[in-house]
């Protein structure tokens, strides 16, 4: 672990270097080290490079629409915001939000009525952009704002009646929105009953034998996605193995049965130097988050070991409660 950590330490993205110490190293944040890449991120890198490309109405330059030019515009921008650790207090961060909200806030896909062509008096679908609005409008701090409640909602309700079903994908259950769905659910800092009983569906849909998470077999009118069985940083609205575990570890359920072939298959990517190797699909559409040539092999092996480190202590937190000595 140490020649891995002091590689990612080696990062000239100062993102990168805060992550590993923050959620690997488990420094607090009042650490030195940690104050002093957090102050490196607002003047180098590629925070605020991104930041500098905002309008003051809060959308990106590259186009003022909600959904945008992939993958520049305003809410594919806040997704690598969000994956970058910015600072939520930011007032770029919360015009983008603002902008969003106002974009969204009467769109009739949250009331399931996104595509009219429907022969269906209740439609759900796209969970992966509400999941993701929902995931950066947490971790702005709006979590209690009556518009992302409604999110929120409308995101469990996907999940459970819905089946987390969408057009894209042939009215069938989307794992990838399932996916989505639950990073936003898992930044809520409370959570409903309705929203856990959304968790626990779509944590046993993505994790259930019959799909096989590392297989990845879910409902589709075509094969299993080329994305899914690599290691790539950043995605979207895409998911892969990667991504699932690292919501199902934040979600506490890396201790669950069906992620154990999951993460296997995980520690199996491993190379002999202990790191992983990433891939970054986007990197010609979407903002360039690497300082060097190694950088998208540190964030996915950042990511990697993170979820490595998880399900260790979430296993090992299973197996002191299941104890003899706690019957």
């Amino acid at each position: 672990m140490e020649s891995l950590t002091s590689w990612l330490l080696a990062s000239p993205t100062p993102s990168l270097r805060y992550l590993t110490y923050r959620r690997l190293l488990g420094y607090a944040e009042s650490h030195s080290d940690v104050q002093t890449t957090r102050e490196q991120m607002r003047t180098t890198g590629p925070i605020p490079l991104i930041l500098s490309k905002q309008t003051p109405a809060g959308h990106w330059v590259s186009d003022a629409r909600m959904y945008g030019t992939k993958y520049i515009g305003t809410h594919w921008s806040m997704i690598v915001l969000t994956e970058l650790a910015a600072d939520p207090s930011d007032d770029h961060l919360r015009r983008g939000l603002e902008f969003m909200l106002a974009a969204t806030e009467h769109n009739h896909m949250l009331e399931g009525q996104f595509d009219k062509t429907v022969p269906s008096p209740e439609v759900f679908g796209f969970t992966c952009l509400w999941g993701n609005l929902l995931r950066y409008a947490a971790y702005c701090g709006l979590a209690d704002d009556p518009r992302v409640t409604r999110i929120s909602e409308y995101v469990a309700r996907n999940l459970t009646a819905g089946q987390c079903k969408c057009h894209i994908n042939d009215y069938l259950p989307c794992a990838w929105g399932a996916a989505r769905a639950l990073w936003g659910l898992a930044a809520l800092p409370q959570r409903s009953t309705s929203v856990q009983r959304a968790i626990d569906h779509a944590v046993d849909f993505l994790l259930s034998s019959e799909h096989d998470l590392p297989a990845g077999r879910y409902p589709s009118r075509g094969g299993v996605h080329a994305l899914w069985g690599k290691l790539s940083f950043p995605t979207f609205y895409q998911a892969d193995v990667l991504f699932v575990l690292r919501v199902l570890g934040e979600l506490n359920a890396l201790a669950h049965p069906g992620a154990h072939r999951a993460l296997a298959w995980l520690d199996a990517q491993r190379q002999p130097d202990g790191r992983w190797r990433g891939n970054n699909p986007f990197q010609s559409r979407t903002w360039r988050i690497s300082g060097d040539r190694q950088d998208i092999h540190r964030w996915v092996s950042l990511h990697a070991a993170l979820v490595m480190q998880q399900a260790e202590q979430q296993q090992a937190a299973l197996s002191s409660v299941n104890s003899p000595m706690n019957q």
